[in-house]
């Protein structure tokens, strides 16, 4: 297995990438959102190692619902007055190909907890005016109980309004610093 990232600083392109979180919704479907205000950097050192760190503003929070927006954005959920940030921090990076396994604290409502983030990278590639580009896709899934967002409601018939596993889908498209 090879930890090598190509050597650099490569720093996320906003337009150009995402920051999604699904979660199951009255037990029969997935419903999606996205930050979309974040920033991401990724360093391949010379000696091989590398760090990659990336950082949400939780007022950017955003659904198809506006009323679900402002609900994710109180204490129920995301708790956004309190906790303007969700951020995440990577202790190892593992590359074998174009597999990358990501070990790192993802810190959100103010509770760190490790997680195993898992994906793919591409790249380097040269995009237009030359700039230097590098693709990175992260998936991972935590239980929001763990990070203090409990809300939840029963519904007439069974089962819970929302699901307690939420898959987190990084979509970065970076560019060499």
């Amino acid at each position: 297995m090879s930890t090598v990232i190509p050597e650099g600083t490569w720093t996320s392109d906003k337009i150009h990438s995402t920051f999604d979180f699904s979660a199951r919704h009255l037990v029969v479907a997935t419903y999606r959102g996205t930050l979309l205000d974040f920033d991401a950097t990724l360093v391949g050192n010379p000696d091989g190692s590398s760090q990659l760190a990336a950082a949400a503003r939780v007022a950017s929070v955003s659904t198809a619902d506006d009323t679900l927006t402002g609900h994710l954005l109180s204490p129920d959920f995301f708790d956004a007055e309190r906790f303007p940030e969700v951020s995440y921090h990577a202790t190892d990076i593992a590359r074998d190909g174009d597999h990358l396994i990501v070990s790192g604290q993802l810190t959100l409502k103010g509770i760190t907890k490790d997680v195993v983030l898992h994906g793919e990278i591409s790249g380097p590639a040269v995009g237009f005016e030359d700039q230097e580009k590098l693709g990175v896709t992260l998936e991972g899934t935590i239980d929001r109980n763990e990070f203090g967002i409990t809300w939840n409601a029963s519904l007439p018939t069974g089962g819970l309004v929302l699901g307690n596993e939420v898959k987190l889908v990084a979509n970065l498209e970076l560019n060499r610093a």
